[in-house]
């Protein structure tokens, strides 16, 4: 089976979670895009629905979803978003879409935080897919010596990468750039994540540790459920 078809699993049931009347989160990627186009085709109503990014917002859209913003809701009820990794207690890698900002304020904001995945995104120890880190754009170069300081003292020896494209340097949505770093391992999830955000330059990164409290696992057999 393809990894895709077993995204479209783990979106289409995390569907059927949401109620009537919720606010809802909307993650960014492909995963989360099935989760998008499954809510939709259920007509439930008086949701409320946050987009992680302008991509989800676009795609929400134009199948008729009802958007709100962070600013205008107290608080949401459940988020429901893919992963690049998911690890041992649900410990995540997220930010392969560049919208890990942005994504990990509305988890924060969010009572109940669900993932989806295909199964090849589950493993044994966090690191092996690039950990995406968010750099403000100014001066982004002597951020990133500052980044493979941190690295080095983690056992982590190739820097950082500046993420680009064919269109040149990948932006996010806020205008700031991504640099990824080939963890190999990350022996010390919660460290890491404590080093990298003290860093002056660094807005966010993909580490997202407590956050999730259940993920949801498109498999060949269908779906199975994860738990802390």
């Amino acid at each position: 089976m393809s990894a895709d078809l077993q995204k479209q699993r783990a979106g289409e049931a995390a569907a059927e979670i949401i109620q009537p009347g919720m606010t809802v989160g909307l993650g960014t990627g492909s995963t989360a895009a099935w989760f998008v186009k499954a809510l939709a085709a259920r007509n439930l109503v008086d949701l409320r629905c946050v987009p992680t990014s302008e991509a989800t917002a676009d795609l929400a859209r134009s199948l008729g979803l009802p958007l709100t913003t962070l600013e205008d809701v107290a608080r949401i009820d459940i988020t429901v978003d893919g992963a690049d990794e998911v690890g041992p207690g649900l410990a995540l890698i997220k930010g392969g879409g560049a919208a890990l900002l942005r994504e990990k304020l509305v988890w924060e904001a969010s009572d109940r935080c669900v993932v989806i995945a295909d199964a090849a995104k589950v493993v044994k120890a966090l690191g092996r897919f690039a950990l995406p880190i968010e750099v403000v754009a100014f001066g982004h170069k002597t951020t990133a010596n500052r980044i493979a300081d941190v690295l080095a003292d983690h056992e982590i020896g190739m820097p950082a990468r500046l993420r680009t494209a064919d269109r040149g340097i990948v932006r996010t949505d806020g205008g700031n750039v991504i640099y990824d770093a080939a963890c190999g391992v990350i022996a010390d999830p919660a460290r890491l994540a404590a080093d990298l955000k003290s860093l002056t330059g660094v807005v966010e990164h993909g580490l997202f540790l407590d956050l999730a409290e259940e993920a949801i696992i498109g498999t060949d057999a269908g779906v199975e459920t994860l738990t802390p």
